[in-house]
């Protein structure tokens, strides 16, 4: 298992990997986390707080998964509990801290041809998105994103693998799907900060919201030295703790976009 787990992520690590330095390690993170732009405030000031300086993977939760489990990171930050909490029960990583949160929202064109916007729930909305001739944009790529997306439908009633050409799987990150998209006037799910950060709207807007099934967890998690001794615990404890700090809940609860707040800050204490 774990020699499968490196031939799927060798490709990528050895584009990204840096030369080490007992300062630096090794963070997997969400392409939605990354598109938010709250990395690039963060990361600064846990460089200037701590002397840590971190090299992000920028890839889905999927990818981010298999890259802590073959030890190729020393920690992951991703949005998808239940593959999470797997993760953690196979040993993998050593605990699971959630850190933040915002919600998923659905995008579409402003003329709303399945008239998505009237809906009373996200069951509602997927079903009428089903039910009329317009494209559906699928990030196709094992993303805590699609497998949200991928879990709606089904709740809904509904199978993706049995959908038509409406339904476009295009296997991007967030920011790339949400492009293909704009360019082709479909409907899209995506994480609120990630819009909002999206600078090419063309003639999309958030069509739907608001439906509790679209709370988006973000958490942390330390790879197991046990398993990989190499990984630099002691360094990801000192990540952990900035980030669960009363400084981490002010920069993240005060990260605004046009006056908006794009994460809540609810980690808990040890």
């Amino acid at each position: 298992m774990m020699r499968f787990f490196k031939q799927i992520c060798a490709p990528i690590f050895i584009l990204i990997a840096t030369t080490a330095n007992a300062d630096n390690i090794k963070l997997a993170v969400t392409t939605s986390f990354n598109n938010s732009g709250l990395s690039d405030v963060l990361l600064p000031k846990i460089k200037s707080d701590i002397g840590l300086n971190i090299k992000l993977l920028v890839v889905g939760t999927g990818q981010a998964l298999r890259l802590g489990a073959a030890g190729d990171v020393d920690a992951i930050l991703v949005h998808s509990k239940k593959a999470e909490e797997q993760f953690v029960t196979d040993g993998y990583g050593l605990h699971r801290r959630e850190i933040m949160y915002n919600d998923f929202v659905i995008i579409g064109p402003k003329h709303d041809p399945a008239i998505v916007r009237n809906s009373k729930s996200v069951r509602e909305a997927l079903t009428l998105i089903s039910q009329t001739p317009a494209s559906f944009v699928s990030r196709g790529d094992d993303s805590g994103t699609h497998k949200m997306e991928v879990g709606l439908w089904k709740y809904s009633g509904l199978d993706p693998d049995k959908f038509g050409k409406w339904y476009k799987s295009v296997g991007s990150g967030m920011g790339a799907s949400l492009n293909v998209s704009a360019s082709m006037g479909a409907y899209i799910l995506s994480d609120r900060a990630s819009w909002l950060n999206f600078k090419n709207k063309s003639d999309l807007e958030i069509l739907f919201e608001g439906d509790k099934l679209l709370f988006n967890q973000y958490s942390f998690i330390p790879i197991n030295p046990s398993l990989h001794t190499h990984v630099k615990y002691q360094l990801v404890e000192k990540l952990e703790n900035w980030l669960t700090s009363t400084r981490a809940k002010r920069m993240i609860n005060g990260y605004e976009i046009d006056g908006q707040a794009l994460f809540t800050f609810n980690a808990e204490p040890k």
